[in-house]
């Protein structure tokens, strides 16, 4: 599913027009992202939380050359799925 199969399938449900549904995932992913900028993690009961966690630098090979190259520390999104999401999608 991409994102414009998600806004027809959220006006549909929803009973709201395209443009009403576009509007409110871009204004609930931006929410997300702002939240997650600033440090926030963001739970929706039920379907999962979003956190950011720092990732340390660490050594690896460069796939090419096979020469030792260090990856940077960087802060990454992790996301784990409620209970109730992974009952669905788990059975």
């Amino acid at each position: 599913m991409n994102k414009a199969d998600l806004v027809n399938a959220m006006a549909d449900a929803a009973d709201i027009s395209k443009v009403q549904a576009g509007k409110a995932i871009d204004a609930a992913l931006a929410t997300i992202e702002g939240a997650l900028a600033n440090g926030d993690k963001v739970v929706l009961a039920g379907f999962g939380s979003f956190q950011t966690s720092q990732r340390s630098a660490r050594q690896g090979t460069h796939p090419k050359t096979g020469k030792k190259i260090t990856i940077e520390s960087k802060r990454v999104v992790k996301f784990k799925a409620g209970k109730q999401l992974s009952e669905v999608v788990g059975g």
